[in-house]
């Protein structure tokens, strides 16, 4: 189970907190989340509450960061993930 929970001003960056696990079935719904965000300012991720990463929620997380998300809080599973495989092909 995933939870997406939207906040931000209207003139602040928003934030995205993603809680629970990131899987293969929840990619699409978060990349296309980020796709229809206003990226100006760019938009910050709130992973401090994500308990799961399989593979594609890995590769999807290494292409918000290369695409300019930035990660505002991350859990420690999850931050040693993404330091061990930034360009990873699973």
């Amino acid at each position: 189970m995933l939870r997406i929970t939207r906040s931000g001003q209207s003139c602040a960056a928003p934030s995205i907190k993603l809680e629970g696990k990131l899987l293969a079935p929840w990619v699409d719904e978060v990349r296309h989340l980020f796709a229809t965000t206003d990226r100006a300012p760019a938009p910050r991720l709130n992973l401090a509450e994500l308990t799961f990463v399989d593979a594609a929620g890995a590769r999807l997380l290494n292409e918000l960061i290369r695409g300019g998300i930035q990660i505002e809080s991350c859990a420690p599973y999850v931050a040693e993930l993404l330091r061990r495989t930034p360009n990873a092909d699973y």
